[in-house]
């Protein structure tokens, strides 16, 4: 096992960066205009030693002392003027190895990086932990939104009962002009791209992975019990139109794309989907690009953080404070945080055995004894209607039911006998409802 090096009391903290990009670019920014005023306000030094670049020669908007930029990122992790390595390449893949590499050799690691985390977090965390090293993530959820230091500490005393959270700011974005602007998905989707929130391929964020990923970190500090970002059940929002939101509007909800983890039973679920959330609920006010993450607490009650997920400058921010942190830590010669004490493999509830109400948009053929046909598969699948609304277009007609709470399997069975019946021309939507209630 590497011994770990003993802690440097007055000495600045020699940072290794990896990675030069947006990201790594703002941080090196934020240690050159800021760097003074941290050390002033806590005695702290944080002195850039070496970064790495996969392109050296670009042309950047910072600028770096010679000889400090290198293509060679393992050589950056081996420098010894570092105290603690930075990745903020992203990546699974020389990110792991390398992150492994300087927890060896007895160096504490700050990481953005979802998807490895999301990956291999567990082994991360248990390496770091025999190395007796620091291993900080605050930037890897929320950006700039601190949530993983108040949830391992602040909350501490709690016992979590939920953690719902807006974790992508383009779906966020685009939901939010859907209902204010009245846009289908597309034009919303395009204009989220216009304005720089979109990728040209908008998959990871439309599709869920990046919310699943995120919230398979925050169900591993939550819960203690190892979740990766394959264990979260996903959909994304590409199937919710302006119709479904104007439903969600009329029945006193709004539509948002929503991560959530409980533990009940000595289970943990995780899942990212679609929801009709309460307008009553913290979240419901959460719009544009914004991400927000909601915490009920046996003892704290509801507590809620909100901020930029995503961007240079907010994620530089969290990677800075984990710096300062780290700093104080070595001066105090407390090392090895690394999120919580211990993990337990705990199972996970697979979706099936889930339950919450449910919205449902069908077309049906407008004539007398159809709607009595569709009520007998709900009777007969023992699910309780809460609401209806029926809107006539001629020859067809628009329903629009919420049911009370019901589990997923009899959901999917009313679902496939809906989709048989020669009266239902199409069942256009089914979105689960979230109530905000424990």
């Amino acid at each position: 096992m590497t011994e770990t090096r003993p802690p440097a009391a007055a000495a600045d903290l020699g940072v290794g960066l990896l990675g030069c990009g947006t990201v790594g670019s703002a941080v090196v920014r934020l240690l050159q205009t800021n760097g003074e005023d941290i050390r002033r306000r806590t005695g702290i030094g944080l002195r850039l030693a070496r970064v790495a670049a996969a392109h050296p020669a670009k042309p950047r908007e910072v600028r770096l002392e010679a000889g400090m930029l290198t293509p060679d990122a393992a050589a950056v992790v081996a420098d010894d003027r570092v105290d603690v390595v930075v990745e903020v390449m992203g990546g699974i893949e020389p990110a792991r190895t390398l992150l492994l590499d300087a927890i060896r050799r007895g160096k504490s690691v700050v990481t953005a990086n979802k998807q490895l985390l999301a990956q291999h977090g567990p082994e991360l965390f248990t390496e770091a932990k025999r190395a007796g090293v620091d291993l900080r993530l605050e930037a890897s959820v929320g950006g700039g939104l601190p949530v993983i230091q108040p949830l391992r500490e602040s909350l501490a005393a709690n016992r979590i009962q939920e953690v719902v959270g807006i974790l992508n700011g383009t779906t966020n974005y685009i939901l939010t002009k859907m209902a204010e602007e009245r846009w289908e998905y597309a034009r919303a989707l395009a204009e989220a791209q216009r304005q720089g929130f979109a990728e040209a391929d908008p998959a990871a964020d439309v599709e869920g992975h990046d919310a699943a990923a995120k919230l398979a970190i925050l169900a591993t500090i939550t819960f203690g019990t190892p979740v990766r970002a394959g264990d979260v059940y996903r959909e994304g929002i590409r199937r919710i139109s302006a119709q479904d939101i104007q439903f969600a509007e009329e029945l006193g909800y709004v539509v948002k794309l929503l991560a959530i983890t409980r533990e009940s039973d000595g289970r943990v679920e995780a899942r990212v989907h679609p929801a009709f959330l309460a307008r009553a609920h913290p979240l419901a006010a959460i719009g544009n690009e914004l991400n927000a993450v909601f915490v009920r607490g046996d003892a704290v009650g509801e507590v809620m953080f909100v901020g930029r997920g995503a961007g240079g400058a907010p994620t530089a921010s969290a990677v800075v404070a984990d710096l300062i942190d780290i700093a104080w830590n070595r001066r105090a010669g407390a090392h090895g945080r690394v999120g919580f004490v211990a993990m337990s493999t705990r199972p996970l509830r697979p979706m099936e055995e889930t339950a919450s109400p449910f919205y449902l948009l069908m077309q049906v053929a407008d004539r007398p004894g159809v709607f009595a046909r569709i009520a007998t598969i709900f009777g007969e699948e023992h699910v309780s209607i809460a609401s209806v609304v029926q809107k006539s277009r001629g020859e067809t007609a628009d329903i629009v039911m919420v049911t009370h709470t019901t589990d997923e399997q009899q959901m999917r069975r009313v679902l496939s006998r809906l989709e048989g019946l020669d009266v239902v021309r199409t069942v256009r939507n089914v979105i689960r409802v979230v109530d905000g209630k424990a």
